[in-house]
């Protein structure tokens, strides 16, 4: 739903019920597609150069392989390839020949039915098992979900080899095979493989065929009977023989083969041995080469994934079961993930790459299948009896909650990686890396977004800083922070959204989840009450912070309602809101000196006492009118005494080890600095913050003090 809101995918069109979905064995089945993909993409080819030795004779024909191989550099194969030239004889060093047998396949079990037809008919997994449970349901063949790969002593293979006697394509096979003076009988393999629920597929009814089949069901029983002949047959022989020779120092190398009895390669047509003759050579024996060449060539990228590769590679990593493993499959088909061509190979779309990448930036790999292979793992565990079922469903459960939440946090690396193949929407421009909150009720033209700090505190600001400042500060104890879909149904203006937090366990209060959606209008008392105890991102933490619960403090001018400007500065402050000039308050602050303390609107100050729990008790100065945002505590006009030069240093050195986290020591010591300097610039022409450290530039807004950031002005708690 969130990439469909942003994105415009023109899946969409053909299919309005598409659905965009992570799933344990669906993902990692697409991340094979992607990764294989990948590495085609990455492949640079490199020229090479190899010599090629081809000898013809009466008695057969030699084609003799470089035992080098190949070089990459032009030069020394030319040089090699020269020396050859000029010394061409060839010796036979070498001539060795042994039997060789080659052996039929272990009995047929379901990953192995579906690799089978999809290399021998190119039919689609999908297609396989829908065939495969139809010739089942009918009587023809037997449970086709199964790994087991082996026969138990108490089947009786004989009996079903008899049946097929009568076939005219392998009955006449079958027919030897049942008679032991053919010897062609073998008790079948054992793969290694055993569910204890069924035993491998094999045919139980003969059929030439009926009415109603269509060619992939002939094919499907076909391949199952062959496949059960074959694996209670005698393993074909032949005899190889290997021939080396050299010729000026280089060697080179040749294999012929002779079939002597094809034994199970009669009855399997699907399978193959090539024979091939050599000449026979004897040890010491030379001749001259019919034909010696420097031939040339470039590597090639490893193709894409055929289906076959594919469901070897989910069976390998555990993903899924020789059930489901067609269905993993074709959910990256109908979901766009990936297609398949006519030779039944693999390659992402856009939007399958587009999912991988994302979630591959998130610092994770769940497009790899070891979460899966975890999980399946375990529930192995469980029905041994080594683990238990509650155990491993609470350890499954936290996972993929963690994962979840995780994911939502950073949903932001998928809107970027979407965002690099397909256009985005309207509304996905305005949420462009789903950050929005709400539109500003500052400005009006532009919206909160939540944003991350570079010391990664987190804020919601105006998106049009900095005309624009508009800011309300999140807890200082966020440890990641996402919006979410969630609308909150009472702040307005709306729609305000939601935001998932994830709080530092250690900094939070005990009553409450490190896990917490919450609402930055003002209406969330929970968010308050952390943001009072933890402190803002926005400034120190203790009484000067921001922890004031004040989650959405407005930054318009209250004279004409308009943003980008303080109210002293106002055109229409002196007509609307006019100040009697022989009315004074009887509060008008003075300093300890006499003098007036004047505001941001060159007017006597008000001196108030703050009430808040951080500050209750503590006074200060603020403008009368509240026209301007001028705040300044009392103890901070109090007069300073001169400190030795040398004990300033000290100070300094001593804050420069640790951070005094005594707010009146870090007070005093940005009081000491605006002392030696004019109005808190430092000797060096930069500002002094409230810690003590000096900054580049810049002062409060809210009350010009240039000691502090508006984002650690006391006054934002009043």
């Amino acid at each position: 739903m969130l990439l469909r809101d942003c994105f415009v995918l023109p899946y969409l069109e053909e299919e309005k019920k598409l659905v965009l979905s992570y799933g344990p064995c669906q993902f990692p089945t697409l991340g094979f597609i992607v990764e294989r993909y990948w590495q085609v993409q990455a492949h640079e080819p490199e020229e090479f150069w190899t010599i090629s030795c081809f000898y013809s004779a009466e008695s057969g024909d030699a084609s003799f392989s470089w035992l080098r191989g190949r070089l990459f550099d032009y030069l020394s194969a030319a040089v090699i390839y020269e020396m050859c030239i000029e010394e061409p004889t060839a010796t036979v060093c070498q001539v060795t020949g042994q039997e060789s047998r080659k052996y039929p396949p272990h009995p047929l079990n379901t990953v192995e039915l579906q690799k089978r037809a999809s290399r021998y008919f190119r039919m689609s997994s999908e297609q396989t098992m829908k065939v495969a449970e139809e010739l089942y349901q009918a009587g023809y063949m037997s449970y086709p979900r199964t790994e087991t790969d082996f026969f138990s002593e108490n089947t009786d293979l004989k009996g079903i080899t008899g049946q097929q006697v009568r076939h005219p394509q392998w009955g006449p096979y079958a027919e030897r095979l049942l008679n032991p003076e053919e010897n062609l009988w073998r008790n079948p393999s054992n793969g290694g493989h055993d569910d204890k629920a069924h035993p491998p597929i094999h045919p139980t009814r003969f059929s030439e065929g009926e009415p109603g089949w269509t060619n992939d069901h002939k094919n499907i029983y076909e391949l199952v009977v062959r496949h059960f002949l074959a694996c209670v047959s005698q393993p074909a022989i032949g005899y190889g023989t290997h021939a080396t020779i050299d010729i000026a120092g280089e060697q080179f190398s040749a294999h012929g083969l002779m079939i002597i009895a094809k034994n199970y390669l009669e009855v399997y047509r699907f399978d193959s041995w090539g024979a091939s003759t050599i000449p026979k050579f004897e040890v010491g024996q030379q001749f001259i080469p019919t034909r010696l060449t420097l031939d040339s060539g470039t590597t090639m990228p490893p193709p894409l994934l055929s289906e076959a590769d594919l469901i070897s590679l989910m069976d390998q990593a555990g993903i899924g079961t020789d059930a489901t493993m067609h269905d993993h499959i074709k959910k990256c088909l109908d979901r766009r993930y990936a297609t398949k061509d006519a030779h039944t190979r693999f390659c992402p779309t856009n939007l399958g790459e587009a999912l991988v990448m994302g979630y591959d930036d998130m610092g994770y790999e769940l497009w790899k299948p070891y979460l899966r292979a975890m999980m399946e793992k375990d529930m192995k565990a469980v029905s041994e009896g080594s683990k238990s079922k509650a155990q491993i469903l609470h350890t499954s459960l936290q996972q993929m909650r963690h994962c979840f939440l995780d994911a939502k946090m950073q949903k932001e690396k998928l809107l970027e990686s979407m965002g690099l193949f397909f256009e985005r929407t309207q509304s996905g421009e305005h949420r462009q890396v789903g950050e929005n909150v709400s539109p500003c009720n500052a400005c009006g033209v532009s919206n909160l977004a939540l944003k991350r700090k570079p010391d990664g505190k987190y804020m919601v600001g105006c998106l049009n800083f900095p005309q624009c400042r508009n800011v309300v500060w999140l807890p200082g104890a966020i440890l990641e922070a996402a919006v979410t879909t969630e609308v909150c149904s009472s702040c307005r203006p709306g729609p305000v959204f939601k935001i998932r937090f994830k709080f530092r366990r250690a900094e939070i209060p005990l009553q409450y989840s490190s896990d917490y959606t919450g609402c930055v209008g003002g209406c969330d008392d929970i968010l308050k009450d952390i943001i009072n105890v933890c402190g803002s991102g926005g400034g120190a933490r203790g009484p000067r912070g921001s922890g004031n619960g004040n989650l959405n403090r407005v930054r318009t001018c209250p004279t004409c309602g308009n943003s980008g400007h303080q109210p002293c500065e106002c055109t229409l402050r002196r007509t609307q809101l006019p100040q009697p000039p022989d009315h004074q308050p009887n509060n008008l602050a003075r300093s300890p000196g006499g003098e007036e303390i004047l505001c941001l609107c060159q007017e006597a100050c008000t001196l108030l006492t703050a009430n808040t729990e951080a500050n209750r008790g503590r006074k200060f100065y603020r403008c009368h009118s509240r026209l301007c945002d001028f705040f300044k505590w009392e103890e901070d006009q109090q007069p300073m005494q001169r400190v030795p030069e040398a004990e300033q240093r000290h100070g300094q050195n001593r804050m420069g080890r640790k951070k005094s986290t005594h707010r009146a020591d870090v007070a005093n010591t940005a009081n000491l600095q605006g002392s030696r300097t004019h109005r808190g610039i430092a000797g060096d022409g930069r500002f002094v913050s409230a810690t003590g450290e000096t900054s580049q530039s810049g002062r409060c807004f809210r009350c010009g003090d240039p000691t502090h950031w508006a984002n650690a002005c006391p006054s934002r708690g009043l």
